[in-house]
């Protein structure tokens, strides 16, 4: 009887057969894609950074938001610290209350002002790192300006104050700490980028901001593959809104939500992330806006993030007038 059956049974078209055949690959594709996802995100076991890398990490900006952040990730994590920042009373505050949770943790403070003599400061980080094992660097330091504005009506200080800082003092911060990670043959640098250069097109009045944080994910990218060889990771971590200082001024964040992180919940993040992608979104519901993003035309993501811009001018105009009629 089921040799009647199968006598029976008539063969598929071709043409029905690469139609399932194409479905199946369809389906399949985004399939592979979630649960890739689902692993990285969830899943994926983060690094022992100490054994990986060393035993010291430098971490810039490290007062305040993301950076401090990070610096009580990597002490949880066993790793002595060196912060950078410019304002030695948060320093040494920082320092005392990182110690305070973590007794066995080393701390060493390094007063750097990014908008200052950045090579004067660097010559104090360097005398800070010598002898140490330097394992990791937090590229964390970064500035916008006050408020949205044109290009035209940023005033020439303030937008060369962010060239200065976000591009110039990461680039020297880099070049200061490269040198021991090449002698120990590893390391891992993490370099904060930002959405506003690389999950949207373009980013209207910030302009300069933007531009500076392009500069960082082609400055990671080019530098990952330069120093591979030597055992050096470098990576370039892409944020969206955080409830951060810089949030608020960008984006008038005042509290956390399911798309905008604390600086903690961000950082515990993005430490699982480090050593792994060249180029990441750490935080879950940011690299689903980011995937959203990818499907809309950028017209429309101009036009979106243009209209938020002006809304922000807005306000920042229409508060200045009531303040001083």
């Amino acid at each position: 009887m089921l040799s009647t059956c199968i006598h029976h049974l008539k063969p598929q078209p071709p043409w029905l057969l690469f139609l399932s055949f194409t479905g199946f690959l369809t389906l399949l594709k985004p399939s592979i894609s979630l649960f890739k996802w689902v692993f990285i995100t969830f899943l994926r076991p983060p690094r022992n950074l100490k054994k990986s890398y060393g035993s010291w990490a430098v971490v810039t900006g490290a007062t305040d938001g993301i950076g401090k952040a990070f610096a009580y990730q990597l002490a949880g994590k066993g790793l002595n610290l060196i912060l950078v920042s410019r304002d030695p009373n948060k320093l040494k505050t920082v320092s005392k209350e990182i110690q305070a949770d973590f007794p066995n943790t080393h701390v060493k403070i390094v007063r750097f002002d990014f908008s200052g003599d950045i090579l004067a400061s660097v010559r104090l980080l360097e005398e800070a790192i010598k002898g140490l094992d330097v394992g990791i660097l937090i590229n964390n330091v970064g500035i916008t300006y006050p408020a949205a504005m044109y290009f035209h009506e940023v005033d020439e200080k303030v937008w060369m104050n962010v060239v200065k800082v976000n591009l110039e003092g990461t680039t020297r911060v880099t070049k200061a700490v490269l040198p021991g990670m090449m002698q120990r043959k590893r390391g891992t640098i993490v370099n904060i980028g930002s959405g506003a250069a690389i999950v949207v097109p373009s980013h209207p009045l910030y302009t300069i901001y933007a531009a500076t944080k392009a500069y960082i994910d082609q400055l990671s990218r080019s530098l990952h593959v330069e120093y591979m060889q030597y055992g050096i990771h470098v990576q370039c971590q892409v944020p969206l809104y955080v409830a951060t200082k810089m949030g608020s001024k960008v984006a008038a964040i005042e509290r956390t939500s399911m798309f905008t992180p604390s600086a903690e919940d961000y950082a515990r993040a993005a430490v699982r992330r480090i050593g792994y992608e060249v180029r990441c979104t750490p935080y879950w519901a940011h690299s689903l806006q980011w995937c959203f993003a990818r499907f809309l035309p950028d017209t429309v993501l101009d036009s979106w993030r243009l209209s938020i811009g002006i809304q922000r001018r807005g306000k920042i105009t229409a508060c200045i007038k009531s303040c001083f009629g």
